[in-house]
C-alpha cells in the first residue's frame, strides 16, 4: 500500500541519492501489509551486510558485472559473493524505485530502469524489518 506521510517521506529521502552516488534516482514509499519475499547479494567477508538496505523483489541471476550494472553496485562497495533471501515483516515501510547512476574507482554506472528495494535495516543496533532469512547461499 503506498504511505504518503512525514515519515514515508523522511524515508524517501534517506533511499534517494544524487547523481553518481547510487541509491534511488526516485522511489515510492510502501507499508508491507503482507510478507513479501526479498531477495539480497551480499559480502561475506561482511556477515553483517547480510541484513543491508539494498534488496529486490525478483531472484538475482548472474553474471556479476551485469548485476553490478542493472543495480549500480560499485566493486569497492561489495564483492557480491552470497544470496539471502528473507520476507518484509507486516507493518515495514520501504522505498520501491529505479537505482541512482553510481560513480566508481573503475567506472560509472548508468542510471537504471531496474527497480531495488529499500529496506532501512540497521543490523549494528538489532533494527530489521525482515525476517525469516536464509543463511546464503554462494553466488553467482
Amino acid at each position: 500500500m503506498p504511505l504518503e506521510s512525514y515519515l514515508g517521506q523522511a524515508l524517501l529521502k534517506k533511499s534517494l541519492g544524487a547523481r553518481t552516488e547510487g541509491k534511488l534516482c526516485t522511489g515510492k514509499v510502501f507499508l508491507a501489509e503482507k510478507p513479501v519475499t526479498v531477495y539480497r547479494v551480499w559480502n561475506s567477508d561482511k556477515n553483517y551486510t547480510i541484513y543491508g538496505s539494498w534488496w529486490s523483489f525478483d531472484s538475482p541471476q548472474g553474471p556479476k558485472i551485469q548485476y553490478r550494472k542493472d543495480n549500480g553496485i560499485c566493486p569497492s562497495w561489495s564483492t557480491l559473493d552470497r544470496l539471502s533471501s528473507c520476507t518484509i515483516k507486516v507493518g515495514a515501510k520501504i522505498v520501491v524505485g529505479p537505482g541512482q547512476s553510481a560513480k566508481c574507482a573503475e567506472s560509472t554506472y548508468a542510471k537504471s530502469a531496474v527497480n531495488q528495494v529499500f529496506i532501512p535495516n540497521d543490523s549494528r543496533n538489532d533494527v530489521l524489518f525482515v525476517e525469516n532469512c536464509t543463511a546464503g547461499v554462494d553466488w553467482p
